[in-house]
C-alpha cells in the first residue's frame, strides 16, 4: 500500500544538550535502514580563496581514521555486508549516509561516527586527493550537459558565493592548505549545525548506539556558528554567460531568479515548472521536441535555497535551429503569463508530484533526506501529507501570478556552452523579448 507513506506522522525529533538534532522515521515494511548525517554547510559559506573546501572535506572524510587507517579499510567493512554509502556536497548542506541491512546497523553507526569524529586529514592524503578532485572538475567541464547549470547560476547569482562552483576552481584546490581545511571543518562540523536522520526499521538499540558513539562525544565550540552571505537579486538587465566549446550540440540554460525554501510561492513555482517542463507531456516537451523536433531533451526545474532560488529551463539544441528553439520557449512563457494554465494541467501536475513523492519515499534513503533537509534548512518539518496539502491549495490564479512575477524579460538569464564567442547574437534575441 504505497500511498500509506503519505500519511507518515510518527517521526520523532530529539534535541540533545549539545544541540544535535536526531530524527527517527520508522518504516517497518523494510529490512533496510538509512543513517544520514546532514551538516548545514556548503559552497555558499566559502570565500573565493577557499572555494571548494566543503567538497574537499567531504572527500577527506573517507581517507582514514586511527581505527580504519585507509579508504580501503572503510569501504571493505561496508562492501562485505552489501551496504550503500556515499556523501554529497551542495551549496547549502553536506551529507554522509549509509544504507544497510538492519542486521548490520551497528556497523553503520560505528563507521559514520568514526569518520566524522576521527578522520585523520593526513597531509599526504590531502595532497593525493587534490589530483582526484581536479580530475573530477575536469570531468564536469568536459561534459557540457553536466556543467551548464553551474554556468547558469553563475549568471543568476553574480557576485554572491551561490554563483560559485561547488567543487571550486582547480587552482584553489591545488593550493588550499591543511590548516585552512581544518579551520573550516572546525567552524562548521559541530553538533549545533547537524541533523541526524534515521529512516527504516528502527529500534531502541540504534538510538542508544548513536548517543554513545557520536552524540555524547560531539561538543559545541564557543564561537558562534558562521552564517552565509544572503542574496537578494538586483538584476535589471538580462545576463548572458557564454562558454566556448566546439560541440555539435549547444547546451542551453535559460531562466530567472525566483524564491527560496521559506517562500509560500515556492509551491506554485514547483507546479508551474512541472506544467512547463517536468515530464514528457509538459508544454515545452510537446512544443519544442514533439511538434518541431528541435531537441532530444528539454526540462524545467526550480532550484531552491534558504533565501532565494531560480527557475531553469535546460535543453540540448542544434546550433542552426537555436534561435527558433529560444523563440518557442519564450512564446510558451508569454502564453503562461497572459493566459495562465488550465484546470486539468494543474490537477495533473499535482497528481504527478504526489506520485513522485510516493515512489521516492519507498526508499529509506530518500525518506531520511526528505525529513533531514526540512529540519536543517527550514527549521520545521512537514510530513508528506502536510506537504501535499500545501500543493493541493495552489490555485490557477497562484500559478499565473507566479508566472507574471518570475518571467520578467529584464531578469532573464541565459547560459550557453557551444561554438560561440560573441554575445551579440543572444543579446538580440533577449532584446526582441523585452516587449512581452
Amino acid at each position: 500500500m504505497p500511498f500509506a507513506l503519505l500519511t507518515i506522522i510518527m517521526f520523532k525529533k530529539l534535541t540533545f544538550q549539545n544541540k544535535t538534532r536526531l530524527l527517527l522515521i520508522p518504516y517497518h515494511d523494510t529490512e533496510a535502514i538509512t543513517i544520514l548525517f546532514l551538516y548545514g554547510v556548503g559552497s555558499r559559506y566559502e570565500r573565493p580563496e577557499i572555494n571548494g573546501v566543503s567538497h574537499f572535506i567531504e572527500h577527506l572524510m573517507f581517507k582514514g581514521t586511527k581505527k580504519r587507517p585507509t579508504t580501503l579499510d572503510i569501504s571493505r567493512d561496508l562492501d562485505r555486508v552489501g551496504a550503500e554509502f556515499n556523501a554529497m556536497t551542495s551549496k547549502d548542506y553536506t551529507g554522509y549516509y549509509i544504507k544497510i541491512s538492519q542486521a548490520h546497523k551497528d556497523l553503520a553507526v560505528d563507521i559514520l561516527s568514526d569518520m566524522l569524529l576521527h578522520s585523520k586529514f593526513d597531509a599526504k592524503e590531502i595532497d593525493r586527493e587534490r589530483g582526484v578532485i581536479v580530475e573530477e572538475i575536469n570531468m564536469y567541464h568536459d561534459n557540457p550537459i553536466m556543467c551548464i547549470e553551474s554556468l547558469f547560476e553563475e549568471a543568476v547569482f553574480a557576485g554572491n558565493p551561490l554563483g560559485a562552483d561547488v567543487a571550486g576552481p582547480a587552482e584553489v584546490i591545488k593550493k588550499i592548505s591543511r590548516k585552512q581545511i581544518l579551520a573550516y571543518r572546525d567552524n562548521f562540523y559541530r553538533p549545533d549545525n547537524l541533523v541526524i536522520a534515521v529512516a527504516g526499521k528502527i529500534d531502541d538499540a540504534l538510538r542508544a548506539d548513536l548517543e554513545k558513539k557520536f552524540i555524547a562525544k560531539a561538543t559545541v565550540p564557543s564561537a558562534p556558528l558562521p552564517r552565509f552571505v544572503e542574496y537578494a537579486t538586483d538584476q535589471v538587465v538580462p545576463r548572458i554567460k557564454l562558454q566556448f566549446k566546439e560541440t555539435k550540440q549547444v547546451q542551453l540554460a535559460f531562466g530567472f531568479p525566483a524564491f527560496g525554501y521559506h517562500d509560500k510561492r515556492a509551491y506554485a513555482l514547483h507546479l508551474l515548472s512541472i506544467i512547463l517542463g517536468g515530464n514528457m507531456s509538459s508544454r515545452l516537451f510537446v512544443s519544442v521536441r514533439e511538434k518541431r523536433g528541435l531537441c532530444y531533451f528539454i526540462r524545467c526545474s526550480p532550484n531552491f535555497y534558504q533565501d532565494t532560488g531560480n527557475l531553469m529551463i535546460q535543453s540540448g539544441l542544434d546550433k542552426s535551429r537555436l534561435d527558433e528553439a529560444l523563440a518557442v520557449i519564450q512564446a510558451e512563457l508569454v502564453k503562461v503569463k497572459k493566459q495562465g494554465v488550465t484546470a486539468k494541467e494543474l490537477r495533473d501536475a499535482k497528481e504527478f508530484l504526489r506520485g513522485k513523492i510516493v515512489l521516492a519515499l519507498e526508499d529509506s534513503s530518500n525518506l531520511a533526506e526528505f525529513f533531514a533537509k526540512q529540519e536543517l534548512l527550514l527549521g520545521k518539518i512537514l510530513t508528506p501529507t502536510q506537504k501535499m496539502k500545501k500543493y493541493a491549495a495552489v490555485t490557477l490564479g497562484d500559478i499565473q501570478a507566479v508566472a507574471r512575477e518570475v518571467f520578467q524579460p529584464n531578469r532573464a538569464n541565459i547560459a550557453i556552452i557551444g561554438p560561440f564567442k560573441e554575445e551579440k547574437y543572444f543579446r538580440k534575441r533577449m532584446d526582441l523579448w523585452k516587449n512581452f
